[in-house]
């Protein structure tokens, strides 16, 4: 048995056809970010899974692991307006979305005029994300879930497709802000940049450090992207998928009768992270050249989608427990 979701009705026929196509231009999309990002696969997939799914993703990682350069190479793949901003302590929420500002006319009559910011983007990479304050991190808030903007009590559009790529250092070191938990919980997934197996790293040694560097070349346009996104939620999604994804997340949350939840879990996802792994494991599936996401697909995914999504108690902290460790146990049990 699967559920679909309440779409205009698409035939198995058009469905398998339109998939094929989906597959080949992500073959495409994949190939075009492997000629500048080497190794790191299963962060190239996690990172488009999060794009396909029509979500924004956290990048984590000490400096120098290309997380910069993964969300460059992605805007130029797949043909999106970029930006960037360099998060810093000093940066302010109007620095991201933009302000008003006073004109004169020949005449001498005065009035407003708004000033877009960088925020007005398709594909918008917040770099270094908890270098700046926690009120400048919330300037990104109503954007990530709404898709629009209020300046001085006007409501301001964003581009579609919108979609935030934050690189964030790890919290350990000098100088950062944790995120607020409601900002990362609009983040689809979090997605850990770990340092390159050596073959990649020599590869990396080999075809960076000459005269000429790997460019990355355009291989999408946006519309098409927006189409394999609906696609994707067209998809059907097995009912033991959907009773694997309820279990998983409900059973992170405290007073739910998870003993061990209840033990090391001060509080943990809402509903919203179910909305994301239902996503996701579409989104995986269709990476995959899959008409239907399994139950694989969510144990899969359930540590990036769910560890910044719930917070530890302070006895589980002292331990030694990390956020990883309790989903891993929690992935035993669906």
């Amino acid at each position: 048995m699967s559920v679909m979701v309440k779409e205009s009705p698409i035939s198995e026929t058009d469905m398998v056809a339109e998939a094929e196509k989906a597959l080949a231009d992500i073959s495409r999309i994949r190939d075009g970010v492997g000629r500048v990002i080497f190794g790191q696969e299963n962060v190239v997939e996690r990172t488009l899974v999060a794009l396909l799914a029509g979500g924004h993703a956290l990048l984590v990682g000490v400096p120098g692991l290309a997380k910069t350069k993964l969300v460059e190479t992605l805007g130029v793949v797949l043909g999106l307006d970029s930006r960037r901003i360099q998060f810093t302590p000093d940066l302010m929420p109007s620095d991201i979305l933009g302000s008003e500002v006073m004109e004169q006319d020949e005449t001498g009559k005065r009035s407003f005029r708004f000033i877009s910011g960088p925020i007005f983007a398709q594909l918008l990479m917040a770099d270094e994300i908890n270098r700046a304050s926690p009120r400048t991190q919330s300037a990104l808030l109503q954007a990530m879930q709404e898709y629009h903007v209020t300046i001085a009590g006007a409501r301001y559009d964003l581009p579609s497709p919108f979609h935030v790529l934050a690189t964030q250092n790890p919290l350990e070191q000098e100088g950062t802000y944790p995120l607020p938990e409601a900002q990362l919980d609009r983040f689809l997934m979090q997605v850990d940049i770990l340092y390159p197996e050596i073959e990649a790293e020599r590869r990396i040694l080999l075809e960076t450090t000459g005269v000429e560097d790997a460019k990355a070349t355009n291989v999408l346009q946006p519309a098409r992207l927006k189409e394999i996104q609906t696609l994707i939620r067209r998809m059907p999604v097995p009912e033991s998928v959907v009773e694997a994804i309820l279990n998983l997340v409900r059973s992170a949350r405290p007073g739910q009768g998870n003993a061990e939840t209840d033990k090391h879990v001060a509080w943990g996802p809402g509903p919203r992270a179910s909305q994301a792994l239902m996503l996701c494991t579409r989104a995986r599936a269709l990476y995959d050249g899959r008409l239907a996401p399994s139950v694989d697909d969510v144990r899969a995914l359930a540590e990036p989608v769910l560890q910044h999504r719930m917070a530890l108690t302070f006895a589980a902290r002292a331990e030694g427990t990390s956020v990883r460790d309790v989903v891993a146990k929690l992935v035993k049990g669906i």
